[in-house]
């Protein structure tokens, strides 16, 4: 999959067709033994952007995964400004669940929801699969559980077929979790981070306005609805994202020999 680099990391140029195919190809894969291990899908804003630069273990999940998009219309905006070939669109993970769940009842693929407070996922799940008829969710339960439970809860996953599992536990333990449980989820095509959007689907908790998302204000949004947890956040976060955005977006460094796993600081370095 091509990619640019925005605001210094490695980013998809899919749009949310793109990925749902994508995904639906993988599932065939995984099924007929071709994909070893599942890909680890994840998503970029202005958070993980602040925090990318800004704590080495985190970016190091963040280079690890399989493909990262765009969850941010800053990153989009950004690219129109500095790269021949930009973003497409914004990929919100809340608008890629109804593209993703489109493309599993055509293709019967199977959904695991993980993570979320207590009956959440699975309010998200009866949402979906009443809005998508024939939607195959296996799986739904909360992010509460122990480390000891987390062989039971592989072998719950794997047991029910699960085709891909979204995982919802906040960042960045959900990157982390991800990554480890990799190796453990022989079969299942891909592990998709998703935050809060179980939150969202279930309608715990209301979207922006269309008009903020496609403006990049959806934070501004946020801050409305919960100002205590979110406003020293977005103090920090914010300025740094703009910094890396406006200095390191970029249409991506062709590779070439000796420099095929050159990273993102590299890659910068390049410029």
């Amino acid at each position: 999959m091509d990619f640019n680099i925005i605001g210094g990391l490695r980013t998809a140029l899919a749009n949310r067709a793109d990925l749902a195919r994508l995904m639906v190809e993988d599932c065939r894969m995984a099924r007929m033994g071709a994909l070893a291990t599942p890909k680890v899908v994840a998503s970029s804003n202005g958070s993980v952007i602040a925090r990318y630069h800004t704590d080495a273990e985190f970016r190091s999940y963040i280079d690890q995964m399989d493909i990262v998009d765009a969850d941010g219309m800053p990153l989009v905006l950004a690219s129109r400004l500095f790269c021949e070939t930009p973003l497409r669109e914004r990929v919100a993970t809340t608008d890629f669940i109804e593209d993703a769940s489109k493309a599993a009842v055509e293709a019967g693929l199977n959904f695991y929801f993980l993570g979320g407070k207590p009956g959440v996922a699975a309010a998200a799940a009866d949402k979906l699969t009443d809005r998508y008829a024939g939607l195959r969710i296996v799986g739904a339960r909360d992010g509460y559980f122990s480390e000891a439970e987390l062989d039971e809860l592989c072998a719950d996953i794997l047991s029910k077929k699960t085709d891909v599992l979204w995982l919802g536990l906040g960042s960045p333990y959900q990157e982390a979790l991800a990554l480890r449980l990799r190796e453990r989820l022989g079969g299942v095509a891909w592990i998709r981070t998703c935050g809060g959007l179980f939150d969202h689907v279930s309608g715990a908790v209301r979207r922006a306005p269309r008009w903020m998302q496609s403006t990049g204000l959806e934070w501004l949004h946020r801050l409305a609805l919960e100002p205590r947890r979110l406003a020293l956040r977005y103090a920090w976060t914010n300025p740094v994202a703009l910094f890396y955005l406006l200095t390191r977006t970029m249409d991506a460094v062709p590779s070439f020999d000796g420099f095929s796993e050159v990273g993102m600081t590299d890659i910068w370095l390049w410029r």
